[in-house]
Parts: C-alpha cells; sequence; structure tokens
C-alpha cells in the first residue's frame, strides 16, 4: 500500500513537510499498531508503518532500529518539534490522525494492509 493511500484512508495529517506527490512513492508492506516498544522490537519487519499513541524519542529510536519508513501518531497526538525533526534526520516520515489505534489499523487492514505474515503462526 503507498503511503499516500494510507494517508488518505485514515485521514492523517503528515507532520515531516513530504508532499502527497512524494508520499505516492513510498510503499509500506505491513503495519503494526502499539504502544509498547518492545512488541515493535520482536514483530515488525522493515518497509513498515507504525501506529502508536506514544510521542517521545523512544518511538523513533525504535523505528530507526527496526527500518520503519514511516509513524502515525493516533488520536489526534502531535509529537514536540524536536521529535519531528529527529524524525526528519532519519528519514522517516511521520504522520497524526484522530482515529483511535483500533479504527485506525482496522480500515488500513480492511484496505489489504496486514501485519507481520508469521505472526499468525506465533
Amino acid at each position: 500500500m503507498l503511503l499516500s493511500d494510507v494517508k488518505a484512508e485514515i485521514n492523517a495529517q503528515v507532520l515531516t513537510g513530504e508532499n502527497d506527490e512524494s508520499l505516492g512513492a513510498v510503499d509500506i508492506h505491513n503495519a503494526c499498531g502499539s504502544d509498547l516498544m518492545s512488541d515493535v522490537l520482536a514483530f515488525v519487519k522493515d518497509q513498515s508503518l507504525l501506529l502508536t499513541g506514544l510521542v517521545n524519542p523512544q518511538v523513533v529510536r525504535t523505528a530507526e532500529m527496526m527500518d520503519i519508513i514511516a509513524i502515525c501518531f493516533v488520536r489526534g497526538k502531535t509529537p514536540p518539534e524536536s521529535l519531528i525533526e529527529l524524525a526528519k534526520e532519519q528519514g522517516i516520515v511521520l504522520l497524526s490522525t484522530k482515529l483511535p489505534m483500533y479504527t485506525a489499523c482496522g480500515r488500513l487492514y480492511r484496505k489489504g494492509l496486514e501485519g507481520r505474515k508469521d505472526a499468525e503462526t506465533l
């Protein structure tokens, strides 16, 4: 799924300055919704979208380690400018949606964006 499609499906705002044209070139392979970064470390693969309610530097640092290419803050959360700058430095796209995590994940799943395939056999 293209990141521009993700943005449209969950009515997200881009926080890192990318335009819709550049988002259309970013392909998301899977997604994870979690506020526990330990779960993200255990289950996320690269080219992923992370949906979370946390707005602290550990979120970006975790994304950097796991090659997550985009983070979407749910429930209308907006990170501080320092976090936005850190994400820009790492090349991570930040989005924000007013939707709760469950709804945002459900809409994306319904459109074909799945979680990690092998998680079903764990």
